[in-house]
């Protein structure tokens, strides 16, 4: 796993991409390599920082074979398998690395060996007969490629961060972006906060050529992917059985996350199987932010897991000094990011990298694939509550209303998921959807802004029904699935867990995100995943294989942090001086009494505004640090 960039016909390419490099050093403090080469039609520089995970001593990078370069971030678990087929057909190997494996699997099949590739990536390919610049990136984007497109050619890197060091006077901030970081509390992957800069889509390929034209390409449609699967038979046991022990393929030693909850437990649980070597991490949480948040102690469950299976497990308490974090923490995050189990990540990945881990397995992924979050099933609640009567519904309302958040300074979390639910309960299909998970209404997220960004709101909204309707799924469980897996994935849960990993200079692997699970998956029907009051049905009958049914059936828990404590608690001068004191406010982007009037709310008891308040702090941070770097309004 690695950190790369590049610069393709740049003026000042060379030292363009020494810094761009220097910016990545945390995603490969194991080596570094650069590349450069210029004639008549072509100038193109590369960066590498390695993580050294598979082949220690060969897998130096850039890689060069004439005539081609490559600089690879990620890692090929089925490498293996097709360097056998390539060595069939001829193709000669100095090393024992997936690098050189998806090197010669370019040269034999260009483009079209993407497909062939089940992993987590993304790289470029120097093409020195043609002069041509080729980028890619996953099927899912569990790697991220950030590009701007300059001049007559193109600069990239890992992170973008990396970029705004580099470019920042040359960039402005995008609006619209902004807004859709306070409705989702994440920037979604098909945008970027940084007008200029674009991400390269999952599963698709783009080619920069010398005379300064380009192309981007599909190689793998997650949209077609979903629909070909429907109804196709699958043993998701046995699919998921392999997917783990694919994963499992380093030449270092391999933890794993184990939170206690059912995703964690199965390929934690897989892996001790196929490595008896494995060990893993989880997190606790200080008591008094246990009651306040009235979350579960998931570690109860983590430790039975590890004793069943014989697992060693080591135990991480969370006592950040949050106001200190919050500015690292963002500056980690790349993008205006307001969900705060990134700081989890981070601290698990810190634990383990001190003691010598480099890769950790996560069961991200299996609630937006088989329909695990509660969202899943409010929505399907929500289908049938639309069918009651008119007075039901008013009379529901008043009593929701009325609910307490908390009881002798203990949270009620049933009373915040009732006041959630009704919400969107009322609401058309995708309407609902979209509210369950977002922050605010269209019309209350418009109210916090400055009218002039209206209209942003409104495509924002629109973008979303855009993705949702884009299909011809034929359940709503399955259409949540698809708009999970093509925003909330990858805007949000891949993302984060790439920065904050690799900020602790650590890998982080995800079994469940693989084409051939995802298959699987949309094989099922909606009633498969989401059956009465409970998510992940098929998941968790298959589940009963490996786990016992404690563990299976135990209520749905978040992998979050305790949010509400901190908010109330450690974050309240920050409030104050940062947030309503702040840019945001002052440069009128942010209506300053509408802003106080959500503080004061959460303040009172009568609402629970703290993930509202998380994310406009980490807004706030990140827009000022992001105009420390140059980058413009």
């Amino acid at each position: 796993m690695c950190g790369i960039a590049g610069a393709y016909q740049q003026v000042d390419g060379h030292l363009a991409t020494e810094n761009m490099g220097r910016c990545l050093n945390h995603r490969g403090p194991d080596e570094d390599g650069s590349f450069s080469y210029n004639d008549e039609r072509v100038d193109v520089h590369f960066a590498h920082r390695r993580l050294s995970i598979i082949d220690l001593q060969h897998g130096q990078q850039p890689l060069v074979k004439r005539p081609f370069v490559l600089c690879y971030n990620g890692e090929l678990y089925n490498f293996r398998e097709i360097r056998a087929d390539l060595a069939a057909s001829g193709a000669r190997f100095s090393t024992n690395s997936d690098t050189e494996v998806v090197l010669e699997a370019w040269r034999r099949w260009g483009p079209q060996c993407l497909r062939r590739l089940r992993g987590m990536f993304a790289f470029a390919v120097f093409d020195q007969s043609t002069g041509s610049l080729f980028l890619a990136r996953d099927q899912f984007g569990i790697k991220p490629l950030h590009f701007i497109r300059r001049k007559d050619g193109v600069v990239f890197a890992s992170e973008l961060n990396a970029l705004v060091n580099t470019f920042g006077s040359e960039l402005h901030m995008l609006p619209q972006a902004l807004v859709a970081s306070m409705l989702y509390y994440w920037v979604p992957d098909q945008i970027c906060s940084v007008k200029g800069v674009d991400k390269l889509q999952p599963g698709t390929w783009a080619e920069f050529r010398p005379d300064g034209t380009y192309r981007v390409e599909s190689y793998w449609n997650v949209v077609e992917e979903a629909t070909a699967a429907q109804g196709t038979p699958c043993d998701l046991k046995e699919v998921i059985e392999d997917s783990v022990n694919v994963h499992l393929v380093a030449d270092v030693p391999v933890s794993s996350f184990l939170s206690g909850g059912l995703d964690s437990s199965i390929v934690t649980v897989l892996a001790k199987q196929a490595n008896p070597q494995i060990d893993a991490y989880t997190i606790t949480f200080r008591a008094q932010d246990n009651r306040l948040e009235a979350m579960p102690d998931d570690a109860v469950y983590a430790r039975k897991i590890a004793h069943r299976h014989g697992i060693e497990l080591h135990e991480i308490e969370l006592q950040p000094d949050v106001v200190g974090l919050l500015p690292r923490m963002v500056d980690i995050l790349d993008e205006p990011t307001g969900d705060p189990a990134a700081i989890n990540t981070l601290l698990m990945s810190e634990a383990a990298r001190a003691a010598g881990v480099k890769v950790l397995l996560s069961g991200m992924g299996a609630d937006e694939l088989f329909g695990g979050y509660r969202k899943h099933v409010a929505c399907v609640l929500a289908g049938r509550y639309r069918e009651l009567p008119a007075f039901v519904h008013r009379s529901t309302n008043g009593i929701v209303d009325r609910l307490p958040l908390t009881a002798a300074g203990r949270g009620l979390r049933y009373a915040r998921w009732a006041k959630r639910f009704v919400t969107f309960a009322e609401l058309p299909e995708e309407a609902a959807f979209r509210r369950s998970y977002s922050l605010y209404a269209p019309a209350e997220l418009a109210a916090l802004l400055s009218p002039e960004l209206q209209r942003d709101v409104d495509d924002v909204v629109e973008q979303h029904l855009h993705v949702y309707e884009d299909n011809l799924l034929s359940d709503g469980v399955n259409r949540m699935c698809l708009a999970d897996t093509r925003l909330f994935l990858p805007g949000l849960n891949l993302a984060y867990t790439d920065r904050a990993s690799m900020a602790a200079s650590t890998e982080v692997r995800v079994p469940f995100v693989d084409p051939m699970v995802f298959r699987a998956a949309f094989s099922l029907s909606g009633k498969d995943k989401v059956s009465g009051r409970s998510g992940k049905v098929a998941l968790k009958r298959a589940a009963e294989a490996w786990l016992p049914k404690e563990i299976v059936h135990r209520p749905k828990a978040s992998f979050s942090a305790p949010l509400r404590s901190w908010v109330t608690r450690d974050l309240r001068e920050v409030i104050d001086d940062s947030l309503l004191g702040g840019e945001l406010v002052s440069t009128g982007f942010l209506n300053r009494p509408a802003v106080s009037a959500l503080v004061e709310e959460h303040r009172s008891g009568r609402e629970d505004r703290s993930k509202q308040i998380w994310q406009l702090l980490t807004l706030e941070t990140w827009y000022r640090q992001t105009r420390r770097a140059g980058v413009g309004l």
